[in-house]
């Protein structure tokens, strides 16, 4: 009895280590999608139009990128955008976007505050997310 009980035991693993941290990133996935959406439904004043969209979307599709939110993470796709590699090409694809719009490349309105609008959610989840990521290989 004492030894079944001792091997129905499961060690302690990044798998288990994901799956314990899963259902936060889920909550901060669902949050984000909605604050986000809500933007096109409600209007709340000028920062909301203007910024929250900006904050939620980069900071969502992170996590959704990332399959933070999921026990299925051992797959091509979560180990290709590693923390690192996704925030670069995240930042790289915000700033690109504003870099367009100064440059008038299409019809749009360069506002500097957008920088702050993306970075102010995405870097802080890139934290955690290092805090509690285990790297594997890439295959």
């Amino acid at each position: 009895m004492k030894e079944e009980a001792i091997l129905s035991k499961k060690p302690i693993s990044a798998s288990n280590k994901h799956d314990k941290h899963a259902p936060f990133w889920a909550a901060g996935l669902v949050i984000l999608g909605i604050t986000g959406l809500a933007t096109i439904w409600l209007d709340l004043g000028s920062f909301w139009k203007g910024y929250v969209l900006d904050i939620a979307g980069p900071s969502w599709n992170y996590i959704l990128f990332r399959g933070r939110f999921t026990s299925k993470v051992d797959n091509r796709w979560t180990r290709f955008f590693t923390p690192k590699r996704t925030i670069v090409i995240f930042l790289a694809v915000c700033f690109g976007i504003e870099g367009m719009q100064y440059l008038k490349l299409y019809d749009a309105t360069f506002d500097p505050w957008d920088f702050v609008a993306y970075i102010s959610v995405l870097v802080p989840l890139f934290i955690l997310d290092q805090v509690t990521y285990e790297e594997r290989e890439v295959v």
